[in-house]
């Protein structure tokens, strides 16, 4: 009897629900389309914007896991997606390990330096844990103006201002359709580790820790086990998002990671959302395709930072929760107020005829 009570348990735990299971199809159907339509039609400058837009989607899930589901307030992502950067190109410069292995070791050796980096950060919280990564991200980004990244050069540091080197891509995705294909596949198993995370025993720690770390402490959760843990976390998914923007640029530059694009993405992670993964997906869309458009339409570049800073203000003001939450709720209003509005004029309509 008990195992059948316990197998029906476990029944009822696994039983999907008819929401959950539209939620599914329909994901699974976007995602088809990204995979299998939507590069057939884009133009190969859409196609590097939207490979873009995904790997730095990955970066917004590092910067959406620590602020809202630990609570930690970090501005030194980008730095950390510079460091895997840095990783990736001198793996794919300097030996001929398989591409998977290079993302792998990529996120490995950042997340380590990640944990490095926040270890000194862990005994501060708010304002003054964001000022330390800020703080930090700038000493990274100074350390790798004066040494550069790895261009192909001979030492440790392999640059070389002669060296025409250009980072590799795995040999399934030389072609640019082909290595969007394989960015959106990796953001897919980085997006299900995250998600993983978040379902199991350490998600439940990190609720604990941006509720309250006394509480937390007195329930008998390790918070700096479990910060450093998230700290890692992060470091490893960007370390990997680092690795693939190598490859996506074929060439790195100091210039391309300033301190600012921190707080930028921190801004447009707020916006699209820190309590759900798809906040990182709006916020990558957000990041590269708003700006391209703006390009496009001949309006100043600067603009899109101008909005930024008007969408944070409106989500701390109306909408904590971002658009991913804000929008399906702002579209379902609107659907009734239509459809109310319809149901009112359809007598009348009637009448009249």
């Amino acid at each position: 009897m008990e195992a059948t009570g316990a197998l029906t348990r476990v029944g009822s735990s696994l039983r999907v629900t008819r929401g959950e299971a539209i939620q599914v199809a329909v994901i699974a159907v976007l995602l088809a389309f990204v995979l299998i339509g939507l590069p057939q039609l884009l133009s190969l400058f859409w196609i590097d914007t939207s490979t873009t837009a995904v790997i730095y989607a990955i970066t917004a899930l590092g910067v959406g896991l620590l602020v809202g589901r630990v609570g930690m307030v970090s501005l030194g992502q980008v730095a950390v997606l510079a460091l895997g950067a840095w990783v990736g190109a001198k793996f794919c410069l300097s030996t001929s390990l398989p591409y998977p292995i290079v993302l792998l070791l990529s996120g490995l050796i950042t997340m380590a330096l990640g944990v490095l980096i926040g270890l000194p950060a862990l005994r501060v919280s708010g304002l003054y844990l964001a000022l330390v990564t800020l703080m930090l991200a700038g000493a990274i980004t100074v350390v790798l103006t004066q040494t550069n990244f790895p261009n192909g050069g001979k030492g440790f540091l392999g640059y070389d201002e002669l060296y025409p080197g250009t980072i590799r891509r795995p040999s399934i995705a030389t072609s640019d359709p082909a290595f969007f294909r394989y960015a959106v596949v990796v953001a897919l198993v980085m997006f299900a580790l995250v998600i993983w995370h978040l379902r199991s025993k350490p998600g439940r720690a990190w609720v604990a820790i941006r509720q309250s770390e006394p509480a937390a402490l007195t329930a008998g959760v390790n918070v700096t086990i479990y910060k450093l843990w998230a700290f890692a976390l992060a470091a490893f998914i960007t370390g990997v998002a680092g690795a693939l923007l190598g490859s996506s640029s074929g060439k790195l530059y100091a210039f391309q990671f300033p301190t600012s694009q921190s707080v930028i993405l921190f801004a447009v992670v707020l916006m699209g959302g820190i309590y759900t993964v798809w906040g990182a997906v709006i916020a990558g869309v957000l990041l590269w395709v708003l700006p391209a458009l703006f390009t496009i339409w001949g309006i100043d570049s600067q603009v899109p930072t101008l909005l930024f800073g008007i969408g944070v203000l409106q989500v701390l003001t109306t909408a904590p929760a971002g658009i991913a939450h804000q929008f399906p709720r702002d579209m379902a209003k609107l659907a009734r107020l239509l459809f109310g509005l319809a149901r009112k004029l359809a007598p009348t309509a009637g009448g009249a005829s």
